[in-house]
Order: structure tokens, then C-alpha cells, then sequence
């Protein structure tokens, strides 16, 4: 594809949203692949993970810098999530809207729900596990958390699954594979094939 085939006739967030550990940041990762789509980093106060690079995976920055971002409106939308604050920085989303390519979102409902306010171009996926059981169980599989941290994280699962409903489509992932092939396709009618005036 040359610069000009990266363009999309009307460009759109992409805003993908679903418990933690459904799979969606591997589904975000592998659908980013394609050129018409570019990665929008958040900012958040957590601490990284051994394997996430700073500005890559994350803009990682402490709870006082955090604040005077919010103070100077530089998040398209900013939420508290298990105790630590992410944010969508404004300026990278509406540079990629302005050059023709999708910034993709990977933000909990509670951030979805304020771009969604804004009136912003946008579609919005949700990625569902097949039961409350399923994630449970690839949560513990992780091992990044106590008991008591598996049993928030579930909780907050089953409030984000109530909101579902809400989103332009959701998808129930239970092989990846499959997964990201339905996805593509919906972005693919949906998106990136869609006449400026849909």
C-alpha cells in the first residue's frame, strides 16, 4: 500500500473495550497490523509490567503529572481503573482523524463511555469472554494477581458486560483466530469501505 492507500475516505476511532483479560490487547495488537489503523498509547499511573515498554505500551507517568494533564484537557478521556488512573491523550487521536488512518482504542467502558459523549467519529466493539467461568479462569492462568485482586477484576467484569449492550457490535471470543477474522471483516464493511456520508 503506498501513503495515500493508508487513507480512509472517513476516518474513525476504533474503540474496543472488554474485561480484562478477554484477549483484547492481543486482538488490538494483530489487528494493528493493518496501515489504515494506528495505536493510540494511554497514559496511566500503574507501575509497568515486566514485558511493556514505556511509550510503547504505555505512557507510564506518576499520579502528580498525571492530574496536570488532566488540568490542561489533554485527554481525549481519562478514568480510575483498579486503583490507577489511564488516560487517551487528545493530540494523537485527532492527528491520526486529520491524516486519514483509524486510531484504535483499547479503553474500559468507563473511558469508551466519555469518547462516546464527545460525538467524535467512532465505532465501538466490545470483545466478550463466553462466561464469567472462562475469564476466571485465564485471569488465574495470568498470574498477575492475588485472590483478592482476581475477585475485583471479576466484579468489574460483570459491571463491563452490563454495558455491552450499547456498543455498534460485540463479539464473543473463545478462539482468537476466529475472533480476529470476524473483526476484520466488520472493520473492513463497516470502516474502512464506508462512503464518507455512512
Amino acid at each position: 500500500m503506498t501513503q495515500d492507500e493508508h487513507r480512509v475516505a472517513s476516518p474513525r476511532l476504533i474503540v474496543v473495550s472488554g474485561p480484562s483479560g478477554v484477549g483484547k490487547t492481543t486482538l488490538c495488537q494483530e489487528l494493528l497490523r493493518d496501515p489504515r489503523l494506528v495505536p493510540s498509547v494511554s497514559c496511566t499511573t500503574r507501575a509497568p509490567r515486566p514485558d511493556e515498554r514505556d511509550g510503547h505500551d504505555y505512557r507510564f507517568v506518576d499520579r502528580a503529572a498525571f492530574e496536570r494533564l488532566v488540568a490542561a484537557g489533554a485527554f481525549l478521556e481519562h478514568a480510575e481503573v483498579h486503583g490507577n488512573r489511564y488516560g487517551t491523550p487528545r493530540d494523537g487521536v485527532e492527528a491520526a482523524l486529520r491524516s486519514g488512518r483509524c486510531p484504535l482504542l483499547d479503553i474500559d467502558v468507563q473511558g469508551a463511555a466519555q469518547v462516546r459523549r464527545q460525538g467524535l467519529p467512532a465505532v465501538y466493539l466490545f470483545v466478550a469472554p463466553r462466561s464469567l467461568d472462562v475469564l476466571r479462569d485465564r485471569l488465574r492462568g495470568r498470574g498477575t494477581e492475588d485472590t483478592a485482586a482476581l475477585d475485583r477484576r471479576l466484579a468489574a467484569a460483570a459491571r463491563e458486560m452490563a454495558e455491552a449492550s450499547w456498543y455498534d457490535w460485540v463479539v464473543v471470543n473463545e478462539r482468537l483466530e476466529d475472533t480476529l477474522s470476524a473483526m476484520r471483516g466488520f472493520l473492513e464493511k463497516k470502516v474502512f469501505s464506508a462512503a464518507p456520508s455512512d
